[in-house]
């Protein structure tokens, strides 16, 4: 067993898992996994740079992590960091914080790793079950980016795209400063022009209607599924390789695209950072379901974490 810590710092959120990794079995055992919403992606598509506001609140979540990281005694860390710090001209400035916290410098990994990641994460322990048939097309929504891979034991074609829940939501959504509440249906449909043309650019390297099983990652799908069983709280156990259909994910979108601010953030298994931003996601997911003819999503908890995690080995 080697001890590992993987951090994934996206564009909403920042994770971390602490695992026993096992090569010879291809277990990895949890000690640790937890999620922080951060926002560091604040602005960027607009302003080209990482807010203040964004880099303290990221900064704050990398001091937890440290003293998790360092109560467990993780032997090895890797911190990938995706699209937001991809974008951001004074990303120089988010590095130098993280070596000074954590010690390690980030990785700004490119969207092609970052697909691969995901792929490993998501599949590893999906291949060779009888009730799922390859190859798959692993999608992850991010806040700044969604990554399309297909494959089998091995990626077969990746590519990255600049649609996410919180880019959308900020391109889009928001109108004076607020986000609309609730949104009108020409910003409704502006979304869905730049997740078509999205999934235009994916198509002319990965063969999307090849696949046979589509599987969900990240927080947009995790939180549609909760919706879909109607949780009272968020349930990782529930929530990991459940199955939505298509026609159950066009009822939800609908309904979030259509609820005010305060609806939304009743919904009990909906993380409050996630309220402002689930509409957008959600509508990126049932997009991508309509253009490859998915009756259903499979949604996996794994993903780029565990990816990253397993790289250490």
């Amino acid at each position: 067993m080697t001890r590992v810590a993987a951090i994934d710092c996206g564009t909403n959120s920042i994770r971390l898992l602490v695992a026993d990794a096992d090569p010879v079995t291809g277990e990895l055992v949890d000690l640790d996994r937890r999620m922080t919403i951060v926002r560091l992606g604040q602005g960027v598509d607009r302003t080209g740079r990482l807010a203040p506001e964004a880099l303290k609140r990221t900064f704050a979540a990398c001091r937890e992590y440290a003293e998790v990281i360092e109560r467990h005694g993780a032997e090895r860390v890797r911190f990938v960091a995706t699209s937001a710090s991809r974008d951001a001209e004074n990303r120089d400035e988010f590095v130098r914080g993280v070596v000074d916290i954590l010690g390690v410098e980030p990785e700004v990994i490119s969207g092609d790793q970052e697909a691969e990641f995901s792929f490993t994460g998501a599949t590893r322990e999906l291949t060779g079950r009888a009730d799922l048939v390859g190859p798959f097309l692993v999608v992850d929504i991010g806040g700044g980016s969604t990554e399309f891979v297909v494959g089998e034991d091995r990626v077969r074609a990746a590519r990255s795209v600049d649609v996410g829940c919180v880019r959308m939501t900020e391109r889009h959504l928001v109108r004076d400063g607020v986000v609309s509440d609730p949104p009108a249906e020409d910003q409704i449909a502006a979304i869905r022009a730049d997740v078509e043309a999205a999934l235009d650019l994916a198509e002319e390297t990965v063969p999307l209607r090849a696949a046979h099983t589509l599987v969900g990652l990240a927080g947009s799908v995790t939180s549609v599924s909760a919706i879909a069983q109607d949780l009272p709280e968020y349930d990782s156990e529930r929530i990991h390789h459940s199955r939505v259909s298509r026609d159950r994910v066009r009822e939800i979108t609908t309904r979030l695209l259509h609820s005010t601010r305060a609806e939304r953030a009743r919904i009990p298994s909906l993380h409050p950072g996630r309220v402002d931003v689930i509409g957008a996601g959600a509508l990126v997911l049932l997009a991508i379901m309509e253009r490859v003819g998915a009756q259903e999503v499979v949604v996996s908890e794994h993903d780029i974490l565990d990816g990253i995690a397993w790289s250490l080995v």
